[in-house]
């Protein structure tokens, strides 16, 4: 069978100036500007240039109807990847051959006109993917029923949030029939009903004979989701195989372990969101101050935040992932129904989880600050390692490769 996507020796180089690390005033922006200026009249403007290699080497092959998870760091090259994929920018070297239709949903707003409304877009897109305007409204009404945004058809797209640029761009993509469909973070932005569609879609896509291209940072979903996945690190592909393996491989990082009452600066940590308000610090204790985590038992959790400006949160969540990336525990601050409300400046906020129901080992903790459904201030999704100790004097507890969560029970009748 004749793969659907090869990509042979794919690279992209780009050449960056070396500038400062930190942000300019006013005065010393134009002071590198004018220094920039000059270089280049005098021909020495390569003397401040490096290389950038956002891909190298990159080669793989999909099959139709496959489902493949894309996974990397934030700045891995995975988006770079889905762009020359897509066609939006031209690699440096290499080839990457499609067999059949692409349909793509990169980052919001791609491929929608701003002053257009909903529903023009609709007919752009499918006349971009080569449709018939009969065959655009054969679908249209499932792509409306699926968007669920009937107030806001006729309004222009610019003024859509960018949920609602998800919502209709995700119903155009999977409803108009690609045969390819390329997919980077579609369940980053959305409240949990849109994510559950978006998910059950997909798998109906795949079953259809499509082949599916996901990127996400959401392993569990990735490994309900693909048959394999390939796993990207500073532009060159690090491990491929099956999807619970690379997750696996994926989450395998050089986390710090979170110690009781120590500590842990979050700065350089991998993250995504607008930054508005961020994570600077987070430390773990058990149930009394320099105690550690035990199963079964109490965690508290005291996090730094940095704030921009003004801003309120309505979902502040301590999550803890298992070694194979499903999220176990989900201590968000929604159901509480509480709003956090930042002021410029630093805050802390300490949360306890009164019961943590977990076996004896060790988890990855996650932490997420947002103002639901759109705006993502921070998600940190390892900001740590921590362990869960053996309560004292308890003996009977099943060791964690045989399952993560405590179990209280008791033999009430057995012979002998």
């Amino acid at each position: 069978m004749r793969p659907a996507v090869r990509v042979e020796k794919l690279s992209k180089h780009y050449r960056l100036e070396n500038g400062p690390s930190y942000p300019l005033n006013l005065q010393e922006s134009m002071a590198h500007g004018m220094r920039s200026f000059w270089r280049k009249v005098r021909g020495r403007a390569g003397e401040h240039m490096r290389d950038f290699w956002a891909l190298r080497d990159v080669s793989f092959e999909v099959k139709p109807g496959e489902v493949v998870g894309i996974l990397g760091r934030n700045g891995a090259g995975k988006s770079t990847l889905l762009k020359i994929l897509s066609r939006i920018t031209e690699p440096s070297s290499g080839r990457a051959e499609l067999r059949g239709r692409l349909g793509s949903l990169l980052e919001v707003g791609t491929g929608f006109h701003p002053e257009l409304t909903g529903r023009e877009n609709i007919f752009l897109n499918g006349s971009l993917l080569g449709m018939s305007r009969a065959d655009i409204r054969a679908q249209y009404d499932d792509i409306v029923s699926f968007a669920d945004i009937p107030g806001f058809l006729d309004t222009p797209v610019k003024r859509y949030s960018s949920g609602m640029y998800v919502r209709l761009a995700f119903a155009i993509a999977v409803h108009l029939h690609p045969d390819i469909l390329v997919l980077d973070e579609v369940l980053a932005v959305g409240d949990a009903g849109f994510q559950r569609k978006c998910l059950s879609k997909m798998r109906d896509v795949s079953h259809d004979g499509r082949t599916v291209l996901f990127v996400s940072h959401d392993m569990a979903a990735v490994r309900r989701l693909c048959d394999r996945a390939i796993l990207i690190s500073k532009g060159r592909i690090t491990a491929e195989g099956p999807a619970n393996d690379v997750v696996t491989e994926y989450l395998a990082t050089d986390c710090d372990l979170l110690l009781p009452n120590k500590a842990i600066d979050l700065t350089d940590s991998k993250r995504r969101g607008s930054g508005m308000v961020k994570f600077s610090k987070v430390e773990i204790h058990g149930a009394e101050n320099g105690s550690n985590v035990v199963a079964n038992g109490p965690m508290n959790v005291r996090m730094t935040l940095l704030a921009e400006d003004f801003r309120e949160a309505d979902s502040l969540s301590v999550v803890l992932f298992d070694r194979s990336g499903v999220k176990i525990l989900n201590a968000d601050t929604m159901t509480l129904d509480r709003p956090i409300r930042f002021s410029e400046g630093e805050h802390r906020v300490s949360m306890r989880i009164h019961r943590v129901p977990l076996n004896p080992g060790v988890y990855t903790l996650g932490l997420w600050l947002a103002k639901r459904p759109a705006a993502v201030f921070d998600w940190i999704e390892a900001a740590g390692e921590i362990e869960i100790h053996e309560p004292p004097g308890q003996t009977r507890i099943r060791p964690n490769e045989d399952g993560v969560v405590w179990t209280e029970f008791d033999l009430l009748e057995a012979p002998g």
